[in-house]
């Protein structure tokens, strides 16, 4: 979920991974995981989050659900 989101968000800004990645203070190929599917760490979600202009909790909003599912379960 939280891909598409990034490269729809990141293509309307017109920025590339390597903008991004140095507005966020990561490496280009890091970043480049993090839009393939990798869940980054808070403290890069959050950093994502403000240079895209997104909300950073996109990136949990899936493990959220999951665990409130098995909760109730």
């Amino acid at each position: 979920m939280f891909p598409e989101i990034l490269k729809k968000q990141r293509k309307a800004l017109k920025l590339s991974h390597e903008q991004v990645s140095n507005m966020v203070g990561i490496e280009r190929s890091y970043y480049t995981k993090i839009e393939n599917g990798l869940r980054p760490s808070v403290k890069v979600a959050q950093s994502i989050g403000k240079a895209l202009g997104i909300d950073w909790t996109i990136f949990f909003i899936e493990i959220c659900a999951k665990n409130a599912h098995t909760k109730t379960a």
